[in-house]
Protein backbone atom coordinates (compact mmCIF):
# COMPACT_ATOMS: atom_id res chain seq x y z
CA UNK A 1 0.00 0.00 0.00
CA UNK A 2 1.64 3.53 -1.10
CA UNK A 3 1.96 5.97 1.61
CA UNK A 4 -0.39 8.30 -0.36
CA UNK A 5 -3.12 5.62 0.18
CA UNK A 6 -2.38 5.00 3.18
CA UNK A 7 -2.39 8.85 4.09
CA UNK A 8 -5.67 9.10 2.39
CA UNK A 9 -7.31 6.34 4.25
CA UNK A 10 -6.16 7.17 7.85
CA UNK A 11 -7.14 10.74 7.03
CA UNK A 12 -10.39 9.50 6.18
CA UNK A 13 -10.79 7.09 9.15
CA UNK A 14 -10.37 10.19 11.15
CA UNK A 15 -13.21 12.67 9.63
CA UNK A 16 -15.39 9.50 9.64
CA UNK A 17 -15.25 8.83 13.84
CA UNK A 18 -15.78 12.46 13.63
CA UNK A 19 -19.22 12.92 11.77
CA UNK A 20 -20.40 9.92 13.41
CA UNK A 21 -20.13 11.75 16.66
CA UNK A 22 -22.15 14.13 14.92
CA UNK A 23 -24.78 11.88 13.82
CA UNK A 24 -24.84 9.79 17.15
CA UNK A 25 -25.47 13.42 19.42
CA UNK A 26 -27.67 14.62 16.76
CA UNK A 27 -29.93 11.79 17.18
CA UNK A 28 -30.63 11.08 13.38
CA UNK A 29 -33.87 10.48 11.69
CA UNK A 30 -35.30 10.80 8.03
CA UNK A 31 -35.23 14.71 8.31
CA UNK A 32 -31.87 14.37 8.93
CA UNK A 33 -30.75 12.43 6.92
CA UNK A 34 -32.39 13.56 3.75
CA UNK A 35 -30.75 17.37 4.56
CA UNK A 36 -27.23 16.07 5.09
CA UNK A 37 -27.74 14.51 1.80
CA UNK A 38 -28.91 17.81 0.41
CA UNK A 39 -25.85 19.78 1.65
CA UNK A 40 -23.75 17.21 0.77
CA UNK A 41 -24.48 17.45 -2.95
CA UNK A 42 -24.98 21.59 -2.72
CA UNK A 43 -21.49 21.69 -1.50
CA UNK A 44 -19.36 18.89 -3.97
CA UNK A 45 -21.32 20.29 -6.69
CA UNK A 46 -18.70 22.33 -8.44
CA UNK A 47 -15.83 20.24 -7.94
CA UNK A 48 -18.27 17.47 -9.99
CA UNK A 49 -19.10 20.22 -12.77
CA UNK A 50 -16.06 21.16 -12.81
CA UNK A 51 -14.57 17.47 -13.11
CA UNK A 52 -17.36 16.87 -16.09
CA UNK A 53 -16.26 20.54 -18.04
CA UNK A 54 -12.52 19.81 -17.60
CA UNK A 55 -11.44 16.08 -17.52
CA UNK A 56 -14.36 15.24 -19.26
CA UNK A 57 -14.50 11.51 -18.06
CA UNK A 58 -15.37 8.71 -20.91
CA UNK A 59 -18.54 7.22 -19.15
CA UNK A 60 -20.03 4.10 -20.81
CA UNK A 61 -23.53 3.28 -20.44
CA UNK A 62 -22.88 0.98 -17.55
CA UNK A 63 -21.78 3.76 -15.48
CA UNK A 64 -25.15 5.34 -14.30
CA UNK A 65 -26.06 1.40 -13.59
CA UNK A 66 -23.17 1.50 -10.76
CA UNK A 67 -24.49 4.89 -9.23
CA UNK A 68 -28.00 3.24 -8.79
CA UNK A 69 -26.96 0.60 -7.16
CA UNK A 70 -24.60 2.86 -5.14
CA UNK A 71 -27.62 5.41 -4.12
CA UNK A 72 -29.50 1.86 -2.72
CA UNK A 73 -26.59 0.51 -0.92
CA UNK A 74 -25.52 3.85 0.59
CA UNK A 75 -28.95 4.97 1.68
CA UNK A 76 -29.47 1.68 3.77
CA UNK A 77 -26.54 1.92 5.28
CA UNK A 78 -27.59 5.68 6.92
CA UNK A 79 -30.62 4.02 7.83
CA UNK A 80 -29.31 0.90 9.51
CA UNK A 81 -26.42 3.48 11.33
CA UNK A 82 -28.75 5.55 12.46
CA UNK A 83 -31.27 2.66 14.07
CA UNK A 84 -28.24 1.38 15.87
CA UNK A 85 -27.16 4.72 17.15
CA UNK A 86 -31.30 4.99 18.23
CA UNK A 87 -30.75 1.79 20.10
CA UNK A 88 -26.98 1.65 21.58
CA UNK A 89 -24.15 3.68 22.15
CA UNK A 90 -22.01 5.04 19.60
CA UNK A 91 -18.52 3.18 21.32
CA UNK A 92 -20.69 -0.47 20.94
CA UNK A 93 -22.58 -0.12 17.48
CA UNK A 94 -19.71 1.90 15.14
CA UNK A 95 -16.64 -0.26 16.72
CA UNK A 96 -18.90 -3.30 15.57
CA UNK A 97 -20.19 -2.19 12.11
CA UNK A 98 -16.96 -1.01 11.04
CA UNK A 99 -14.68 -4.20 12.40
CA UNK A 100 -17.70 -6.50 10.31
CA UNK A 101 -17.17 -4.41 7.30
CA UNK A 102 -14.00 -4.71 6.10
CA UNK A 103 -13.63 -8.53 7.57
CA UNK A 104 -16.70 -9.31 4.86
CA UNK A 105 -15.40 -6.73 2.32
CA UNK A 106 -11.87 -8.90 2.37
CA UNK A 107 -13.46 -12.73 2.04
CA UNK A 108 -15.20 -10.79 -0.80
CA UNK A 109 -12.13 -9.42 -2.22
CA UNK A 110 -10.79 -13.10 -2.35
CA UNK A 111 -13.93 -14.73 -3.32
CA UNK A 112 -14.69 -11.62 -6.33
CA UNK A 113 -11.73 -10.42 -7.24
CA UNK A 114 -9.28 -12.64 -6.69
CA UNK A 115 -7.02 -10.81 -4.50
CA UNK A 116 -4.68 -13.24 -1.52
CA UNK A 117 -3.69 -11.72 1.53
CA UNK A 118 -0.96 -13.45 3.50
CA UNK A 119 -1.42 -16.03 7.06
CA UNK A 120 -0.58 -12.90 8.48
CA UNK A 121 -3.78 -11.19 7.16
CA UNK A 122 -6.16 -13.73 8.13
CA UNK A 123 -4.94 -13.92 11.25
CA UNK A 124 -5.78 -10.17 11.51
CA UNK A 125 -9.14 -10.99 10.38
CA UNK A 126 -9.21 -13.45 13.89
CA UNK A 127 -7.81 -10.27 15.89
CA UNK A 128 -10.89 -8.19 14.66
CA UNK A 129 -13.59 -10.58 15.58
CA UNK A 130 -12.44 -11.04 18.80
CA UNK A 131 -12.26 -7.44 19.36
CA UNK A 132 -15.58 -7.34 18.69
CA UNK A 133 -16.23 -9.52 21.31
CA UNK A 134 -14.45 -7.82 24.26
CA UNK A 135 -16.01 -4.43 22.90
CA UNK A 136 -19.48 -5.85 23.36
CA UNK A 137 -18.65 -7.08 26.85
CA UNK A 138 -20.25 -10.37 28.64
CA UNK A 139 -21.35 -12.71 26.09
CA UNK A 140 -24.29 -13.62 27.85
CA UNK A 141 -25.54 -9.84 28.18
CA UNK A 142 -25.75 -9.46 24.63
CA UNK A 143 -29.35 -9.67 24.48
CA UNK A 144 -29.79 -6.05 26.31
CA UNK A 145 -28.17 -4.87 23.39
CA UNK A 146 -29.19 -7.19 20.66
CA UNK A 147 -31.09 -4.60 18.70
CA UNK A 148 -28.11 -2.49 18.63
CA UNK A 149 -25.47 -4.50 17.93
CA UNK A 150 -28.13 -6.65 15.25
CA UNK A 151 -28.06 -2.80 12.84
CA UNK A 152 -24.70 -2.67 13.54
CA UNK A 153 -24.30 -6.17 11.77
CA UNK A 154 -26.15 -5.02 9.17
CA UNK A 155 -24.32 -2.25 8.66
CA UNK A 156 -21.64 -4.18 8.28
CA UNK A 157 -22.47 -6.24 5.64
CA UNK A 158 -24.21 -3.07 4.05
CA UNK A 159 -20.47 -1.84 4.06
CA UNK A 160 -18.82 -4.98 2.25
CA UNK A 161 -21.30 -4.81 -0.33
CA UNK A 162 -20.48 -0.93 -0.95
CA UNK A 163 -16.68 -1.56 -0.54
CA UNK A 164 -16.49 -3.86 -3.50
CA UNK A 165 -19.03 -2.25 -5.72
CA UNK A 166 -17.26 0.74 -5.21
CA UNK A 167 -13.88 -0.74 -5.87
CA UNK A 168 -15.41 -1.69 -9.41
CA UNK A 169 -16.73 1.58 -10.48
CA UNK A 170 -13.64 3.46 -9.68
CA UNK A 171 -10.98 0.86 -10.49
CA UNK A 172 -12.06 -0.54 -13.57
CA UNK A 173 -14.82 1.91 -14.87
CA UNK A 174 -12.92 4.46 -14.10
CA UNK A 175 -15.12 6.67 -12.46
CA UNK A 176 -13.90 9.82 -11.14
CA UNK A 177 -14.00 9.45 -7.39
CA UNK A 178 -15.52 12.70 -6.57
CA UNK A 179 -18.05 12.56 -9.36
CA UNK A 180 -19.21 9.17 -8.70
CA UNK A 181 -19.55 10.21 -4.64
CA UNK A 182 -21.39 13.10 -5.68
CA UNK A 183 -23.66 11.43 -8.18
CA UNK A 184 -24.52 9.09 -5.24
CA UNK A 185 -25.17 11.52 -2.61
CA UNK A 186 -27.89 13.26 -5.44
CA UNK A 187 -29.50 10.00 -6.10
CA UNK A 188 -29.69 9.29 -2.03
CA UNK A 189 -31.36 13.04 -1.55
CA UNK A 190 -34.09 12.46 -4.49
CA UNK A 191 -34.55 8.95 -3.17
CA UNK A 192 -35.27 10.66 0.20
CA UNK A 193 -36.81 13.31 -0.44
CA UNK A 194 -40.34 11.79 -0.79
CA UNK A 195 -40.32 10.55 2.50
CA UNK A 196 -38.65 13.60 4.61
CA UNK A 197 -40.80 16.15 2.55
CA UNK A 198 -44.12 13.96 4.10
CA UNK A 199 -42.45 15.57 7.57
CA UNK A 200 -42.28 19.14 6.71
CA UNK A 201 -42.53 19.74 10.49
CA UNK A 202 -40.19 17.75 11.97
CA UNK A 203 -37.82 19.28 8.84
CA UNK A 204 -38.17 22.51 9.49
CA UNK A 205 -37.36 21.84 13.34
CA UNK A 206 -34.49 20.06 12.41
CA UNK A 207 -33.08 22.78 9.80
CA UNK A 208 -33.53 25.10 12.86
CA UNK A 209 -31.80 23.10 15.61
CA UNK A 210 -29.47 21.02 14.55
CA UNK A 211 -28.09 22.51 11.57
CA UNK A 212 -24.71 22.75 12.27
CA UNK A 213 -24.56 19.28 13.01
CA UNK A 214 -26.86 18.59 9.34
CA UNK A 215 -23.49 20.69 7.74
CA UNK A 216 -20.67 18.86 9.67
CA UNK A 217 -22.05 15.72 8.77
CA UNK A 218 -23.32 16.31 4.99
CA UNK A 219 -19.64 18.17 4.26
CA UNK A 220 -17.52 15.23 6.57
CA UNK A 221 -19.61 12.17 5.04
CA UNK A 222 -19.09 12.58 1.53
CA UNK A 223 -15.07 14.05 2.16
CA UNK A 224 -14.16 10.83 3.78
CA UNK A 225 -15.61 8.24 1.71
CA UNK A 226 -14.26 10.52 -0.96
CA UNK A 227 -10.92 10.17 -0.02
CA UNK A 228 -10.90 6.64 0.57
CA UNK A 229 -12.69 5.98 -3.15
CA UNK A 230 -9.62 7.72 -4.20
CA UNK A 231 -7.58 5.34 -2.21
CA UNK A 232 -9.32 2.59 -3.75
CA UNK A 233 -7.87 3.06 -7.38
CA UNK A 234 -4.36 2.24 -6.85
CA UNK A 235 -4.85 0.17 -3.88
CA UNK A 236 -7.07 -3.67 -3.44
CA UNK A 237 -9.92 -3.83 -1.11
CA UNK A 238 -7.70 -6.10 1.30
CA UNK A 239 -5.50 -3.70 2.11
CA UNK A 240 -7.88 -0.29 1.96
CA UNK A 241 -11.19 -1.39 3.95
CA UNK A 242 -8.62 -2.77 6.90
CA UNK A 243 -6.61 0.25 7.04
CA UNK A 244 -9.51 2.76 7.19
CA UNK A 245 -10.96 0.99 10.07
CA UNK A 246 -8.06 3.41 12.96
CA UNK A 247 -11.50 5.03 13.09
CA UNK A 248 -12.64 2.16 15.30
CA UNK A 249 -10.54 3.22 18.42
CA UNK A 250 -11.34 6.84 17.19
CA UNK A 251 -14.66 6.37 17.50
CA UNK A 252 -14.63 4.22 20.80
CA UNK A 253 -13.11 6.99 22.76
CA UNK A 254 -15.12 9.33 21.25
CA UNK A 255 -18.28 7.32 22.46
CA UNK A 256 -16.89 6.68 26.07
CA UNK A 257 -15.07 10.19 26.82
CA UNK A 258 -17.30 12.71 25.01
CA UNK A 259 -20.46 11.33 25.30
CA UNK A 260 -20.30 9.52 28.69
CA UNK A 261 -20.79 6.10 27.67
CA UNK A 262 -18.82 4.18 30.21
CA UNK A 263 -16.88 1.04 29.98
CA UNK A 264 -13.33 2.78 28.59
CA UNK A 265 -10.74 0.42 29.62
CA UNK A 266 -13.13 -2.59 28.06
CA UNK A 267 -13.70 -1.25 25.16
CA UNK A 268 -10.21 0.55 24.76
CA UNK A 269 -8.44 -2.93 24.93
CA UNK A 270 -11.08 -4.56 22.25
CA UNK A 271 -11.10 -1.22 19.94
CA UNK A 272 -7.35 -2.35 20.17
CA UNK A 273 -7.14 -5.81 19.63
CA UNK A 274 -9.31 -4.63 16.21
CA UNK A 275 -6.72 -1.76 15.61
CA UNK A 276 -4.31 -4.65 15.72
CA UNK A 277 -5.88 -6.93 13.61
CA UNK A 278 -6.23 -4.42 10.78
CA UNK A 279 -2.94 -3.43 10.91
CA UNK A 280 -2.02 -7.11 10.37
CA UNK A 281 -4.51 -7.26 7.74
CA UNK A 282 -2.92 -4.39 5.95
CA UNK A 283 0.63 -5.25 6.11
CA UNK A 284 0.14 -8.88 5.18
Amino acid sequence: MSSLALGLVLLSAVIHASWNLLTKRAIADTPFLWLVYVVGAIAYAPLAIGILVIAKPALGPIAPIFVGVAVVLQTVYFITLSAGYRAGDLSLVYPVARATGPLLATIGAIALLGERPSVVALAGAVAILAGALVLTGDPRALGADGRAVGFALATGVVIALYTLWDKTAVSLLLIPPLLYDWSTVVGQAIVVAPAALRERVRLRETWERRRGAVIGVGILSRLSYILVLTALVVSPVSYVAPAREIGILIGAVMGARLLAEGHLARRAIGATAMVAGIVALALG
